[in-house]
């Protein structure tokens, strides 16, 4: 459909995922499991989250405009050791932060977003460990709907 809006539209734009991102990454803070590993971010943290998974969603380049997002994200986590403890925690307490904060939260919407967190915060354990390397190169993921045609809208079908 043409006019299908990106995931990015639909959740908000930049402002509900840095609402997200900011509210999360207080709770990280005082979380037991994950404040060891992101005990010593910049303050700006949750606005580089915010725009890297808006990217990834669909919205505006706002990460990385050199193009090279996703290799610099792969870099923030080498050699960080992050264990699957450490992950399910990580998404956890995003899902349970996205209810929180009135995320939207339809079943296609909230399938994708959650099929995104799966797939990267696997890989984030992966590249952080020891013996990985950065590559060259790497694309932005692309995140869309993942039933055919985009959202349901009540009415419409």
């Amino acid at each position: 459909m043409p006019d299908t809006p990106s995931l990015y539209d639909w959740v908000g734009g930049r402002e509900a995922l840095l609402g997200l991102t900011t509210e999360f990454y207080r709770r990280v803070a005082l979380d037991p499991v994950l404040a060891p590993v992101f005990g010593h971010m910049d303050p700006e943290h949750p606005a580089h989250v915010a725009d890297f998974i808006g990217e990834v969603l669909g919205g505006p380049t706002l990460y990385d405009p050199s193009g090279h997002g996703h290799v610099r994200m792969i870099g923030h986590h080498l050699n960080r050791h992050l264990t699957e403890a450490q992950r399910r925690r990580w998404f956890d307490l995003l899902l349970d932060t996205a209810d929180a904060v009135g995320m939207a939260d339809d079943a296609e919407f909230r399938s994708a977003f959650v099929g995104y967190l799966e797939w990267g915060s696997r890989l984030a354990v992966i590249n952080s460990q020891p013996g990985v390397e950065l590559p060259p190169s790497s694309p932005m993921p692309k995140w869309t709907w993942g039933a055919p045609g985009g959202p349901y809208i009540p009415g419409t079908a």
